[in-house]
């Protein structure tokens, strides 16, 4: 299947936190032509386990397979839903979008609010709050209860649109584009030799807490772990220190949250086979996979790849799908030379 075909299909699954099922048997499958195990565990989390040569150590790579979304809170007169969000969220390019509710049936919706000609003078350029918003399925109160009940997640009505320049666009770019580049990295481990296990996973509930990433590197016991998530894309506005540029390769993340030796080994791979990245600083644990997963059992040493996102936490999060194949190479002759690379710098 095509990188293009298997990012619109990961992006068009739906999976927001707490509720990852559609999009984990979707992984569960693909994992399943690439590895010599696959499985999907009791809390969603999807594993695919792919035997080294020697199986002396366990190398793990994670990427977080939830989005963000809303769920359905109460029911007003007339069959409007107000709706409480799951994971954090733009109030500003709320208004107007449409979504879908997964109830006892799919159902279609728009997001409402109050046109510009009846708010009140002074109003106009305010952010509708969150708790103000409604959702309009053109159904009546008791038709609406009838087939959706509260808790029923919604999610915007997501298309994967193909861009000019390769580039991609999706609501649930972050963060199935580092679930993504796990089939890449398995696609490419195919051609490769390597001594240690490869475990890779699709983890739950990062948008909420990194809680996936907790539970399976406390599980797996990992050697030496790996994150994969998406970090902001270069747009206009903002400052080049803030974000990674579009094309540029993955960006590998330095700071006290990834281990220096293994992070460096790492940029030197992706020098010394001419792999395009970046690098990106962060001075704090930051809210991806990795802050759980290093302090897993007795801790885990860390390194981070993210992929450039435009618009993140929006409905048109945008990156370059070369920048997900540079990342897949680095990352699977990284696991082709971890052996080598543990023994110098971790012990």
């Amino acid at each position: 299947m095509k990188t293009e075909d298997m990012l619109k299909a990961l992006t068009e699954a739906p999976g927001i936190s707490g509720s990852e099922e559609d999009v984990a048997h979707l992984l569960r499958n693909y994992f399943a032509r690439l590895t010599d195990e696959a499985f999907i565990d009791k809390f969603n989390n999807v594993i695919g386990i792919k035997k080294g040569t020697s199986s002396a150590g366990k190398v793990m790579m994670a990427a977080h397979i939830d989005q963000i979304g809303f769920l359905v809170h109460t029911f007003e007169e007339g069959g409007f839903i107000r709706i409480a969000p799951i994971g954090g969220h733009d109030p500003r390019v709320l208004p107007g979008q449409s979504v879908i509710i997964y109830g006892k049936e799919i159902i279609r919706g728009v997001i409402g609010t109050t046109p510009p000609h009846l708010q009140k003078s002074g109003d106009t350029g305010k952010v509708t709050a969150l708790e103000e918003l409604y959702v309009d399925t053109g159904l009546k109160e008791e038709d609406v209860k009838a087939r959706l009940r509260i808790g029923d997640p919604v999610l915007f009505d997501n298309v994967c649109t193909r861009m000019a320049g390769g580039y991609y666009s999706a609501a649930a770019m972050d963060n199935r584009a580092g679930v993504l580049v796990l089939l890449e990295t398995l696609r490419i481990l195919k051609g490769l030799k390597h001594q240690w296990d490869v475990y890779m996973v699709g983890t739950v509930q990062e948008e909420v807490g990194t809680r996936g990433g907790a539970l399976t590197a406390y599980e797996i016991k990992p050697d030496v772990g790996i994150a994969i998530d998406v970090t902001f894309g270069d747009f206009p506005g903002i400052p080049d220190r803030q974000t990674s540029k579009l094309g540029g390769g993955g960006a590998v993340a330095v700071g006290p949250n990834f281990h220096p030796q293994l992070t460096e080994r790492l940029i030197a791979l992706a020098q010394d086979w001419e792999i395009p990245f970046q690098k990106e600083f962060n001075p704090r644990p930051g809210g991806t996979d990795a802050v759980s997963m290093q302090i897993a059992a007795r801790g885990v040493p860390m390194v981070q790849v993210s992929i450039p996102l435009r618009y993140m936490h929006t409905t048109v999060e945008t990156l370059d799908l070369q920048d997900i194949r540079r990342a897949g190479r680095l990352l699977a002759l990284f696991a082709a030379h971890i052996d080598e690379i543990h023994g110098e710098v971790v012990g």
